[in-house]
């Protein structure tokens, strides 16, 4: 089990499949904010929601596979699911 005090800003976040999806901007809530910066896929930060972490350690692995959080991630907190 982890523990949302283990997040720490400039993490970097993989999916399950190891590929880099970005890097920790803040926690805000239920919501990891990735840098603008890392993110590939547009402009703007992007929100991943804290249930789809599978682990903590020197990095942050989600339990989806890059390409599905590509597609599911949000721009809005609120409007992540």
């Amino acid at each position: 089990m982890w523990d949302v005090s283990s997040i720490r800003e400039h993490m970097e976040v993989t999916g399950s499949c190891g590929t880099h999806v970005g890097t920790v901007d803040r926690v805000e809530k239920e919501w990891i904010k990735l840098t603008r910066s890392s993110a590939d896929q547009g402009d703007g930060h992007h929100f991943v929601p804290l249930d789809w972490v599978e682990s903590v350690g020197q990095s942050v692995r989600l339990h989806r596979p890059a390409e599905e959080v590509f597609k599911a991630w949000q721009t809005e907190p609120a409007q992540a699911r």
